[in-house]
């Protein structure tokens, strides 16, 4: 009977390489993580001559302590001098949209570039304008549940 124990460090390369390609594919660093655990853990208990169960354990744990220690430090450094993501209402600023229901009294309803219909006024620049349907506007805040608008430049791009 072969004693299977003996071709374990294929396994370990094999998942190692696993890791590696998803990854590439991922771009978070936690499969390089759990790939440089195993590797050093795993491959390197198993060519030192470890049990099975000390090998698991052993990239589980130098899987781990790369996740918690030394990933968030790659991140950090990753995404240094990045702009946020603008999220939410503050990624409305500056939105195209087209007036839906023309305006009465500087307030109407915009339909914005996201797909997303809000109640309108106009910016207190543009007061004295008529909006009509199908106007091209462009939101410059946002004031609770209503979009504050301008309307769009004719040199403006689409």
């Amino acid at each position: 009977m072969v004693d299977l124990t003996q071709y374990l460090w294929i396994v370990w390369l094999v998942f190692v390489v696993v890791c590696v390609i998803i990854e590439v594919l991922t771009l978070e660093f936690t499969f390089m993580m759990v790939a440089a655990g195993s590797l050093i853990g795993g491959l390197g208990t198993n060519l030192l001559g470890a049990e099975w169960w000390v090998q698991i354990l052993a990239a589980a744990v130098i899987s781990g302590l790369l996740l918690f220690t030394i990933r968030p430090m790659l991140l950090k450094l990753l995404h240094r001098g990045e702009e946020p993501a603008l999220t939410n209402v503050d990624a409305l600023k500056g939105m195209a949209g087209r007036v839906t229901t023309g305006f009465s009294e500087s307030t109407g309803f915009v339909k914005l570039a996201n797909g997303e219909t809000w109640t309108a006024r106009l910016a207190p620049e543009h007061e004295t304008l008529t909006l009509a349907e199908g106007d091209r506007v462009v939101v410059t805040r946002i004031d609770g549940a209503t979009a504050e608008v301008a309307p769009r430049e004719r040199s403006e791009t689409p």
